[in-house]
């Protein structure tokens, strides 16, 4: 064989129109990677299925490996009244999930009389089973039937496999998502519940301890003072925490309302926010003199903004002395940061300081709870971008995130949540 370069360019509209086999393949990928919604998927591939092959019915069943029994999940070109459950001990069906085999046949030769009489009634001549598996476990099967006689080659046999699996691969994989967008909604509900929880005894707490001290102040000692401040500190490291959590939920599952805004506005409006630290500590505010317009969600951009300016004040050091926003503008995505000139992060890794409860080792002896970044990191996502650390001023450091100029649909609509 000679060697040399092949050269083909692609195009799936000649490939679907030389082979079918390949063109039903091409339009199944298609399809089951365009949604991760389990009955959507099932119901589009079925319908794909039965018109490739002519077919006139057709039904998916999901194996519940629990209690033993098939659980109907899609049904078309036929009421599927009395068939929403079929037992493994039961029918073709049955057969096809315990032995993992393909089956053929005709209504007429099913040893299930009643089930063929059922079928028979419905006017159907052939049935066919087809396995859905996964890594060699079943995770259903698909039933098609025809109301006419038709021969079924190898190829199309082969075929039929290997878009069972295809259809097996994709649910397993929607199921997977379902499962852990349960497992999420479960954690989120802890959250939110444990912060809502906590709020009130933290705050009897602080207030409580302000009461003592203000009654019985002479009686309680310098020792007895300590005491009631160092409740009022673990009180209010408590509220601190119950709003970041708060404020991270909001932050993840809130819906996003891009508007256009100028980040010069925004950025000297938080620069006022904080004018009266800048003021005490004699930490000077730094940014740009030009605008620049982004279109985006403007309370989640100028909470990140906030937090990145926060975060340079608690944990840049007794040593800042500058803190610095910038602005920029790339081909496909707007960049904001927050710099400061301090004492930097140290050794730390600097994609774990984005991770949830995460604080670096200049965090020590710092009030704060570790969800600062990690709620800019989420904003930053939210909006189709990013989050990171560069080098700062001197030994200082700078974090930076981006806002994509290409926001899609998926990003303005968010399912609703718990106590939103």
């Amino acid at each position: 064989m000679k060697t040399g370069k092949i050269s083909i360019r692609t195009s799936e509209l000649r490939m679907r129109k030389r082979n079918r086999a390949l063109s039903l393949i091409l339009e199944l990928s298609n399809l089951l990677s365009a949604s991760l919604k389990l009955p959507s998927l099932l119901e589009g591939a079925l319908s794909l299925v039965l018109e490739h092959f002519q077919l006139d019915a057709g039904r998916i069943y999901l194996l519940n490996i629990n209690e033993q029994f098939l659980s109907l999940a899609a049904c078309r070109g036929m009421n599927a009244a009395g068939l929403e459950r079929i037992n493994l001990s039961e029918g073709f069906s049955g057969e096809a999930v315990r032995t993992k085999s393909f089956i053929a046949q005709y209504v007429s030769e099913l040893e299930d009389r009643e089930r063929s009489a059922f079928l028979s009634g419905l006017g159907l001549l052939v049935v066919i089973c087809v396995p859905l598996i996964v890594r060699d476990e079943i995770l259903g099967v698909m039933n098609l039937a025809s109301r006419q006689a038709f021969e079924l080659d190898q190829d199309e046999i082969d075929l039929l496999v290997a878009v069972g699996n295809q259809i097996a691969i994709a649910a397993n994989q929607a199921i997977l998502y379902e499962d852990l967008e349960k497992e999420q909604k479960k954690t989120e509900f802890l959250t939110y519940s444990v912060s809502h929880d906590l709020r009130s005894p933290a705050v009897g707490a602080f207030g409580l301890s302000q009461l003592l001290e203000r009654q019985f102040g002479s009686a309680l000692g310098e020792k007895g003072k300590t005491y009631c401040e160092q409740i009022r500190k673990s009180a209010g490291q408590i509220l601190l925490l119950v709003d970041d959590m708060k404020a991270y939920i909001t932050e993840k599952e809130s819906s996003l309302h891009a508007e256009q805004f100028d980040v010069k506005d925004l950025v000297e409006s938080i620069g006022s926010e904080f004018a009266h630290v800048f003021s005490e500590r004699l930490i000077e505010w730094v940014q740009p003199s030009t605008g620049m317009a982004i279109k985006a969600d403007r309370l989640l951009i100028s909470r990140a903004l906030q937090n990145l300016v926060d975060n340079a004040l608690k944990y840049g050091g007794n040593t800042v002395t500058r803190i610095s926003v910038y602005w920029r503008e790339e081909q496909d995505a707007w960049v904001l940061c927050v710099a400061d000139n301090g004492i930097g992060i140290g050794d730390a890794d600097p994609e774990s300081l984005f991770q949830i409860f995460c604080r670096g080792t200049s965090s020590k002896g710092v009030s704060g709870t570790g969800l600062g970044l990690a709620i800019v990191k989420e904003a930053a996502q939210r909006h189709n971008g990013r989050a990171w650390v560069e080098a700062g001023e001197a030994h200082g450091v700078k974090f930076c995130f981006s806002v994509s100029k290409h926001l899609n649909e998926q990003n303005h609509c968010r399912r609703p949540k718990f106590g939103q």
